[in-house]
Parts: structure tokens; sequence; C-alpha cells
């Protein structure tokens, strides 16, 4: 029997911590390849970010969405999730079109804003399919069959914790991940793999240090403290996750805030340094970026399907796009051309529309009277 001294065993491992560098590399340079700014590694341990979601949740900040509570410990714990998982490979793609003219949009109160990453096609797809290819690749690279299941945004996955550990940034004061290099600008994905890879070591400690200017910003204030969000006062949880009547103390507030909210990303500092995006796919359609209210109002079912084809607009459907529209033009200037637009839907509109439409007659109303 021969025997197998110290120094062999060491060489081993030495040879195998170098071979597991030499692939984590080329992961990161496959990951380039397929449009990702930016690929890190990380362990599958996320009990502490566990403890916060449960606390999160115990505060009722969920709002209406139950399904943050749903599939129990599965969060968590991704082994559980997907059986096998060891490692998890989390990359960032970036998606702020050049030449948006964001602050232009919020400030002319005739214009829809919409929130930026969603003037193009949903990117839900278009990441998963590159995470698709990248597990691809990574499996032959390996040279044997690998466990792996990539996500984005669509599963109980813990996106932000795991890119924090990762070493892609850190959960700033607005609950965004934020990179030193790129701001926050960016959607997030990640690759469960069986693959057992070195991680990567996270960023020391947040970058935010006294900056207030996301929490304060807020049109509806919606964070209680720095770090922590209450989705029923968001303006994206009321504008896209709401089912409902919007609650009034929050209308005027929304301004011509149609899709989501980019408020607290706006006056980041960290987003001076973001880059805008080269994925044609990500840039607006439409000319959503730069659509007047009242046309987007006059839109028929017909006109939206059509028009919202392949973009995370079309998930709220139709009504919750009329209702955030009727708001917007409660909330814009007095015009004949914006109360025609709105007596216009009151014949047709469902119960919900109505009542937005009624509040924004009645808004035009008071600043007719009182110019």
């Amino acid at each position: 029997m021969t025997k197998t001294n110290g120094s062999d065993l060491q060489a081993k491992g030495q040879q195998q911590s170098s071979d597991q560098s030499a692939l984590v590399e080329q992961i990161r340079q496959l990951g380039h390849e397929q449009g990702f700014q930016q690929v890190g590694i990380t362990h599958t341990d996320l009990e502490s970010a566990g403890k916060r979601l449960q606390q999160w949740l115990d505060q009722n900040y969920h709002a209406t969405m139950d399904w943050m509570a749903d599939h129990g410990d599965k969060r968590w714990r991704p082994q559980k999730l997907v059986p096998g998982t060891v490692t998890v490979i989390c990359a960032r793609m970036n998606y702020l079109p050049p030449e948006t003219g964001i602050l232009a949009a919020l400030r002319d109160g005739n214009q829809a804003y919409l929130s930026r990453y969603a003037l193009g096609r949903d990117y839900h797809k278009l990441v998963r399919k590159r995470l698709a290819r990248l597990a691809s690749k990574i499996e032959q690279l390996s040279g044997h069959p690998v466990i792996q299941r990539p996500f984005v945004d669509s599963a109980p996955v813990m996106e932000k914790p795991l890119a924090e550990q990762a070493g892609l940034g850190w959960i700033g004061k607005n609950t965004l991940l934020l990179n030193r290099e790129a701001g926050s600008w960016f959607f997030l994905g990640e690759l469960y793999t069986s693959l057992p890879l070195p991680p990567d070591e996270p960023t020391p400690e947040k970058q935010c240090g006294q900056c207030r200017a996301c929490t304060r910003i807020c049109p509806t204030d919606a964070f209680p403290e720095p770090y922590v969000l209450d989705a029923r006062r968001c303006i994206s949880y009321l504008t896209i996750e709401h089912k409902g009547s919007i609650p009034l103390e929050f209308r005027q507030a929304m301004g011509n805030r149609v899709f989501g909210c980019d408020d607290c990303q706006i006056v980041c500092p960290w987003n001076r340094f973001a880059k805008t995006t080269d994925e044609v796919d990500f840039h607006p359609r439409h000319n959503l970026d730069s659509s007047a209210l009242a046309d987007l109002f006059t839109w028929s079912e017909e006109q939206f399907l059509a028009n919202t084809a392949g973009s995370p607009i079309r998930r709220i459907g139709y009504e919750r796009w009329l209702r955030n529209l009727a708001i917007g033009l409660g909330n814009a200037p007095h015009s004949a051309g914006v109360v025609e637009a709105l007596r216009a839907r009151l014949s047709s509109a469902s119960a919900l529309v109505r009542e937005h439409v009624l509040w924004a007659l009645d808004q035009q109303g008071q600043k007719a009277d009182h110019p």
C-alpha cells in the first residue's frame, strides 16, 4: 500500500484551489460575454437575512404581497429550493437607457413618468436566457453534469442579500443594491449550482455614510427608518402590485408617476457613476419615455395590449393602467384637454377606474377655480 504524506496532500489541495480559482475567472469572463457587467460567487448561508425578512413581514410592511411570506424557509435556504445547491453565482446587468430625460419627465406634469427599468422589453426573459447560456457553458467547463437553475426575480430567492454577500455591492438605505462603480440602475440574476466554488468577499461595510437623500426624497415617506421599506406607502407597490383603489392620502404625492418610482435612485450620490446600457432591448419603446398622460389615457385595451407586448408594464393590466393614469391627470396642470380626456372615459370605465377619474376631475376643477 502506498502512503500519502502531508506534503502530497498539501500539494493536491493547492492544485485544487488553483483549479477552482481558474474556473471562477473563466466563469466571470463567460458572464461578461453574456452581457453581465459583474459576476460574483457566494455561499448559501442566509440565516441572518432570513431573520430580517421575518421581522419585516411581522410589521406587515409587505402589504398585500402575501407571496413574500410563502415557501417557508426556501427563501433563505437555497438548498431547499434547489436540492444539491452549494454555491450561488450572482450577476448584474445595467439597464439605464441613454438619454431618457429622467428629471425633465418628472418635472413635466403633463408627461407620464414610468420607472426606467420598464421602458423596454421585459428583463425577466432576457436576463434568465443569458443566465441559462452561462449555466450551459459552466457545465461544459466543469466536464461533468452539474445541477444548475437560473433565477431572475421570479421565485423565492433573496437576490439582494445574495448579491451583497457575493461582493456586487451593499444594500443601501433605500433597500436597493448599490455599487461604487455602477450605482443601482441594474438588474440582478442568480444561478444556483451544485458546483463548489470559492466565495467572493462582500463589501467590507455599507458605503452610505450619513447620507439620507433617498429616505428624505420619497414622496410618500415609505421609509420608516433607513434600510427598511414600508411597501404600503411605496409608489412602486401602489402602481404595480396594489390591485384596488389607491388610498387618497397618496394620490397627490404620486404626481405623474404611473408605473413605479425612481426618486430614491435619482438622488443617490452613487448613481453619478451609473453606466447606461448597450442592450437595445432595454431602450424605450413606443415613446414611453416621453409620452403625454392624456395620450396614453386614450389607448384602447387593444392598443394597450399591443404596445405593452413583451413589456413588464403588461402585468398590471389595462384597468390598473387607466387607474394610474387618471391619478396622473388629476395631478396635471389644469387644461381643457385633460378634462376632456377624463370625461371621455366616464361612460365606459369600470368602477375602479371611474372612482379615480371622478377624483381627477375634482382635482382639475379645483385648479380651474383657483389657478
